[in-house]
């Protein structure tokens, strides 16, 4: 039996990443491989036909690499952490139907998996958790989920393609009380500068009729904007797109890599990892 997902629900919104998942892996096998999104796909009772159509575009496939590049940096910072935390907390921020935590367990690690309480209903249906797995449905802004969390053997935290939808204020008051939450943890998620932000959030401002842009989150120079924030803060980031992978392979043009130094510089897409 297939799970059923309707159209224009909260819960589509789900599809459209999990989706360029699964084109990445068919895309860029070399690059990337998620297997989990692979098999959701076929087990959702969805009509996937404008997604396919839609993925087999020029900047579509882009954007696919876009995705791989995200979750594989995400994921080698997570790893890189519980290298040194093997007990550690790994959590997932706003994780829809993203299986990076489990992509990354060492096998005493805590996975944690945050997102709205609509969603998490998807998710423990789809992905129910694991052992040494928890899905908390939560508001992130909300700060009584930092209680769920045990981070006494330390704490990686990560979010994929999230903070475009915050206000800047937000990620700041967010990032100031995990500072004093977590000491000695990490946190870890992609971030664009303004014209990036403007290319990102052109489609879902129209539809929510925001008008003001400019209140949104979005990072040039990570380390300058950042690290006033909190004393504690020690603040660094890496192109996501050449910053860990310099994309020499087979199945990515040259044109591709084109676009993705474009990014790295012009767009400043990056990964910022911040150390509590």
């Amino acid at each position: 039996m297939k799970y059923k997902i309707e159209k224009n629900t909260v819960q589509e919104t789900l599809i459209i990443p999990l989706y360029a998942r699964k084109v990445c892996s068919e895309l860029y096998p070399n690059l990337y491989r998620d297997e989990t999104a692979v098999r959701l796909i076929d087990e959702i009772d969805y009509d996937f036909s404008e997604a396919e159509k839609n993925s087999r575009g020029l900047m579509q496939r882009f954007g696919s690499l876009e995705v791989a590049m995200r979750q594989n940096d995400l994921a080698f910072e997570v790893r890189d952490y519980l290298k040194s935390h093997p007990n550690a907390a790994v959590v997932n921020l706003g994780c829809g139907l993203d299986s990076t935590g489990r992509s990354c367990d060492n096998g005493s690690c805590k996975i944690y998996n945050l997102d709205f309480p609509d969603v998490i209903a998807v998710r423990n249906e789809l992905l129910p958790a694991g052992e040494r797995e928890e899905n908390i449905p939560c508001d992130l802004n909300n700060t009584e989920w930092f209680r769920k969390i045990d981070s006494s053997n330390g704490a990686v935290f990560f979010s994929s393609g999230v903070f475009y939808y915050f206000l800047t204020e937000q990620v700041k008051a967010l990032v100031q009380q995990m500072a004093d939450a977590f000491p000695g943890s990490v946190l870890v998620f992609d971030a664009a500068n303004r014209t990036a932000v403007k290319m990102i959030a052109k489609t879902w401002l129209k539809s929510a009729k925001i008008k003001d842009v400019g209140a949104y989150f979005a990072v040039s120079d990570a380390q300058k904007e950042i690290s006033p924030w909190n004393s504690r803060l020690k603040v660094t980031s890496r192109g996501y797109m050449l910053g860990y992978n310099d994309l020499r392979d087979p199945s990515v043009s040259g044109f591709f890599r084109f676009l993705a130094r474009v990014g790295d510089g012009m767009m400043k897409m990056q990964i910022v990892k911040i150390n509590f």
